[in-house]
């Protein structure tokens, strides 16, 4: 989900910023230890790709998953300062705390995972792990904070998400509107927007 609210403030941010605006306010851009996060989206993205094609990876997880997780509430506290970067870390954290408790896993309602695919339900209803996601049980601790949202048409990518999905979102779409329109409303180091030097 996290990739949703990064192309929705993009686009936003290029139609209220104007495009070489926006560019701009996305130039001037400096975040402290920034090249953690891409780093964490390849390794995901890395992890992922294996995992169902070497068991070893897939008892390794939850731990893996974890330690993704403890990496970015990291950059996001040396980011605090940023715009947006508060809310961030609270969507990031709840996401943490529910997978943290429930075994490295994401818990995700079978009955919104049944809205957006059989597959994907029939998956978690045999308890077989889907990447980080299992069934949401009896027995899940704070499941409110598990995927329990189905998202469906007319949004052009069904899943399912968490409150911690949606708050996380709220922060990043709120800065790249505040980097992005900084050019268009004046803003500089000194007026409203900081730009952390690396």
């Amino acid at each position: 989900m996290v990739y949703d609210g990064i192309v929705i403030g993009l686009i936003v941010g290029m139609i209220r910023g104007g495009f070489f605006g926006a560019l701009k306010g996305l130039s001037r851009l400096q975040l402290v230890a920034g090249w953690i996060f891409p780093l964490l989206l390849l390794f995901q993205f890395g992890y992922f790709y294996l995992q169902g094609r070497n068991e070893a990876l897939q008892q390794y997880t939850g731990i893996s998953i974890m330690v993704i997780y403890v990496i970015g509430l990291l950059f996001v506290a040396l980011n605090r300062r940023q715009p947006g970067f508060k809310t961030i870390f609270v969507g990031v954290f709840l996401n943490f705390l529910v997978m943290a408790l429930n075994g490295g896993t994401m818990p995700v309602s079978l009955e919104a995972a049944s809205m957006i695919g059989l597959e994907y339900a029939d998956m978690l209803r045999t308890n077989d792990v889907v990447f980080k996601h299992a069934a949401l049980m009896e027995h899940t601790k704070l499941p409110f904070l598990g995927d329990i949202i189905p998202v469906v048409a007319p949004y052009p990518r069904e899943m399912v998400i968490s409150i911690g999905d949606i708050v996380m979102n709220v922060g990043i779409f709120v800065f790249l509107q505040r980097i992005m329109t900084a050019e268009k409303n004046g803003l500089d180091h000194g007026k409203g927007t900081e730009f952390q030097r690396a």
